[in-house]
């Protein structure tokens, strides 16, 4: 099976993170955070501030590794390198997503959010880290 390796970026700000929905593609309509995959040459960390700025407008710093979440979708097999971020500049303008959403601890499960995403949000519920 074929390994797609990406980055994602959990943006934090006063307790709450940013959440996006897909606007193409086969998990059109889920929920997932903002990242993308590395390309050749890339560290995640690059990567992932490279995504973040092409698809949302917006420069971020990307802090400590949250997890590597490990998910095997019907047709390949997703690495996941998840990342606590910050915004640095920018407002967050959606160039590829259909909608966004800023969640909290009550909310975070409001949405559909797409498999390999949903064992990164019971992490970050676990860690407590939305107060």
């Amino acid at each position: 099976m074929k390994t797609i390796k990406v980055v994602a970026a959990v943006i934090k700000d006063n307790g709450r993170i940013f959440a996006t929905q897909r606007g193409y593609g086969d998990f059109k309509g889920g929920w997932e955070f903002p990242g993308g995959k590395i390309e050749e040459g890339e560290t995640p960390q690059e990567a992932l501030k490279r995504e973040i700025r092409e698809e949302l407008d917006t420069e971020i710093v990307v802090g400590d590794l949250i997890d590597t979440i490990e998910y095997d979708y019907p047709t390949f097999h997703l690495s996941m390198d998840c990342f606590w971020c910050k915004i640095v500049n920018g407002d967050l303008i959606l160039k590829e997503h259909q909608a966004a959403r800023w969640l909290d601890k009550d909310t975070i499960t409001d949405v559909q959010w797409l498999p390999a995403d949903i064992e990164l949000v019971e992490k970050i519920k676990a860690q407590s880290s939305l107060k």
